[in-house]
């Protein structure tokens, strides 16, 4: 399906899905098998590259748009945009109170934008392909190879946590829209050209039912920590 330029779950579009797991699951190997300084050195490259991603982007669009254009309108306000800074330092410093925050709203929200890039105006192989992807699969492939590679792991308190401070930064988000005359989050209209079904209902009423869907894909994402945790104290009890 077109969207804009772009072709949904055409071959660019599925070669980046599949890098998305493949590339961290990958990493994780190397990092375990080969052990030492390894973990920490794939964990600062991968911070690396995304903080060089972001950066680069920054710059490309304040020579575009200039920057009261990018404060507007590319500053990281989305989710995404401050997932991709809490993935770094998460890489960087092995942050449990990042970690938490990141995996969820990263797995969640990065997630569904490489999946559904409904922003996404160009295709393969132009520069703003190459940097949305970096970007959003970026932050899964570094949430999962700190998970799989570094053995960090999330928590139903730091879900709950996670749900708050994203509430905390929805409201704070709302407040810099009406003093920018912004739509940072989406908050004040629905996304120009999407295609997804979250947003099939109008503003303001898409704003709860993201609320509920995104809480209930925090604890879907969840799931297999918790079951791993009940499997293992039902074999511990027999």
């Amino acid at each position: 399906m077109p969207v804009g330029g772009f072709t949904t779950f055409a071959a660019p579009h599925l070669t980046a899905m599949t890098l998305t797991l493949a590339l961290p699951a990958a990493l994780a190997v190397i990092a375990r098998r080969v052990g030492g300084e390894a973990p920490k050195v794939i964990a600062r490259c991968l911070a690396g590259m995304l903080l060089a991603n972001e950066f680069t982007y920054w710059a490309v669009r304040i020579s575009q748009i200039g920057f009261d254009g990018w404060v507007r309108n590319h500053m990281p306000l989305h989710v995404c945009g401050v997932a991709v800074l809490l993935t770094t330092w998460t890489l960087l410093f092995r942050s449990e109170k990042t970690y938490e925050i990141v995996y969820f709203w990263g797995l969640v929200g990065a997630a569904n934008a490489v999946l559904t890039p409904g922003g996404l105006a160009v295709d393969f192989p132009q520069y703003r392909f190459f940097q949305y992807f970096v970007a959003h699969s970026g932050i899964v492939t570094g949430v999962l190879f700190a998970t799989w590679g570094l053995g960090m792991r999330p928590t139903l308190r730091g879900m709950f946590r996670a749900f708050g401070y994203l509430a905390g930064f929805a409201a704070f988000v709302a407040v810099a829209n009406l003093l920018l005359g912004a739509n940072f989050m989406w908050l004040s209209a629905a996304p120009p050209g999407t295609v997804s079904p979250f947003f099939a209902a109008p503003w303001p009423w898409y704003l709860p039912i993201l609320a509920v869907v995104g809480f209930t894909m925090f604890f879907v994402v969840l799931s297999p920590f918790l079951l791993s945790d009940w499997w293992r104290r039902r074999a511990s009890d027999t």
